[in-house]
C-alpha cells in the first residue's frame, strides 16, 4: 500500500472485527492505536483550523449507523442520470485532487473513516436483490472514497467480489485513481465486477491530482484486471478546459484505446469540473499553486455550481464524445452531472431514463 497513516482509531464494539483484525495485522506496530466508545466524536473536526490533510491519514474504524445503499447524489429531475446506485463503505480518500468535492462534504467529520460493519452492505443489497427479480443493479463503492485505495489492508474487494459473482443480475463497480489490484487478481470475479478508472491528461494529473497513479499505470492496472476476467470502464471527469485540453484529451484516448481494444470497455462517463462557491474557496486557498484551477474561469449555473459556459463546455464534450464514436460506436457513453438539453446536444438525442440507462450499463 503506497499511502501514509499516522494513527488509527478503533470504535469499541469493532475492536474484534474481521476488519479491524485485517488492518492491525497489515500495520503491525508501525503505527499507534487506540480505543474510543463512539467512533463519530473521533472523526469530527474538533479545531478551526484546516486540518484536512492530516485528518486523512488519521484511519477510523468504526460502525456505519446509516444505510450502506443509496441512489446516487446526481440522480435529480434536473440532471441526466445513469441510475447508478452508491454503496458507502468508507468516507474520504488519502489522495488530494484539487477539485475533489469531499473537501467541502467531509469537512465537519474529516479523518478517513472505514465501516466495520460492511457486512450489513452486502445485506442491504441482497434485500434489494430478492424485492425485485431479475432486474439488473448497477452498485458502486467509490462515491465518497477511492474504492481500492486501502484494499491491500482492509481487503473488503474480497468479500464484495465473491459475492457479487454469485449473482447475474448484479455488477459491482470498484472506482479508484490508484494502482491497487493486488487483491482483484487473485479472484474470479465471473464477469460480475466492474472496475473503472478516473482518467486525466498528463496536465491535469501533474497540476490537480495529488497522491495518485499516473494515467499510464492507471491503463496498465485496467490491461491487468480485464485480463483476470474483470470488466473495465473509465470515466473523464471532470473535463477542465485549458489552452491545450482537446488535443491533450484526444491523446489520452488514444493511449487508452492503444492499450485496451474499445470493444472490451464497458462504458465511458463524460463530465465537466463544476464546484459549489464554498468549494472553489477551500480548493484555491489550499492549493494555490494549481494553475489550471486558477485559470478556471467559471460561471455560476442554475444548480448553484461554478461551471464554464455551456458553449465551451459543449465544444469540449463533443471533442471528446466525438473521438469516443469515431474510435467505438457501440461503446456507451454518457454525461455526468449534466442536463438532458446538454445531453441532447453532445449526443444528437434524448438520453435514456435513468431506470433504461441503468438496466443497459448493469448489463455491460
Amino acid at each position: 500500500m503506497g499511502f501514509r497513516i499516522d494513527s488509527v482509531t478503533i470504535e469499541e464494539q469493532c475492536r474484534d472485527s474481521a476488519l479491524a483484525a485485517r488492518v492491525l495485522k497489515s500495520l503491525g506496530d508501525k503505527v499507534p492505536v487506540r480505543y474510543v466508545f463512539d467512533g463519530r466524536e473521533a472523526v469530527r473536526n474538533h479545531t478551526n483550523e484546516d486540518s484536512f490533510d492530516a485528518d486523512k491519514r488519521r484511519m477510523t474504524i468504526m460502525t456505519r449507523r446509516q444505510p450502506f445503499l443509496m441512489a446516487c447524489p446526481a440522480a435529480s429531475a434536473e440532471f441526466a442520470c445513469c441510475g447508478y446506485l452508491v454503496m458507502t463503505l468508507a468516507s474520504n480518500c488519502p489522495m488530494d485532487c484539487s477539485y475533489c468535492f469531499l473537501q467541502e462534504f467531509v469537512a465537519d467529520n474529516p479523518a478517513l473513516q472505514i465501516y466495520a460493519n460492511y457486512a450489513d452492505a452486502i445485506d442491504e443489497v441482497e434485500r434489494r436483490r430478492l424485492k425485485a427479480p431479475g432486474r439488473k443493479f448497477r452498485i458502486g463503492t467509490g462515491e465518497l472514497a477511492d474504492s481500492l485505495a486501502f484494499d491491500t489492508i482492509t481487503g473488503i474487494s474480497r468479500d464484495l467480489v465473491e459475492y457479487f459473482a454469485r449473482h447475474s443480475t448484479l455488477t459491482l463497480e470498484l472506482k479508484t485513481k490508484t494502482g491497487e489490484i493486488g487483491n482483484l487478481v487473485e479472484l474470479d470475479p465471473k464477469g460480475r465486477t466492474l472496475v473503472s478508472w478516473s482518467l486525466s491528461p498528463k496536465a491535469v494529473f501533474e497540476a490537480c491530482e495529488h497522491g495518485t497513479a499516473p494515467p499510464g499505470l492507471r491503463i496498465a492496472a485496467a490491461r491487468r484486471v480485464l485480463d483476470c476476467g474483470y470488466k473495465v470502464a473509465f470515466h473523464l471527469d471532470p473535463l477542465i478546459d485549458y489552452e491545450a485540453a482537446a488535443r491533450d484529451y484526444l491523446e489520452l484516448l488514444d493511449q487508452l484505446f492503444d492499450s485496451i481494444e474499445p470493444k472490451h470497455i464497458s462504458l465511458v462517463s463524460i463530465g465537466g469540473l463544476r464546484m459549489t462557491p464554498r468549494l472553489n474557496s477551500i480548493a484555491r486557498r489550499r492549493f494555490p499553486e494549481d494553475r489550471l484551477l486558477a485559470a478556471s474561469e467559471t460561471l455560476l449555473a442554475p444548480d448553484g455550481r461554478l461551471r464554464t459556459s455551456a458553449p465551451q463546455r459543449l465544444r469540449l464534450y463533443r471533442t471528446v464524445a466525438d473521438a469516443i464514436k469515431r474510435a467505438a460506436p457501440e461503446l456507451p457513453c454518457y454525461l455526468c452531472m449534466e442536463t438532458t438539453s446538454i445531453s441532447r446536444h453532445v449526443f444528437g438525442a434524448e438520453a435514456p431514463s435513468p431506470a433504461a440507462m441503468a438496466e443497459r450499463l448493469a448489463g455491460r
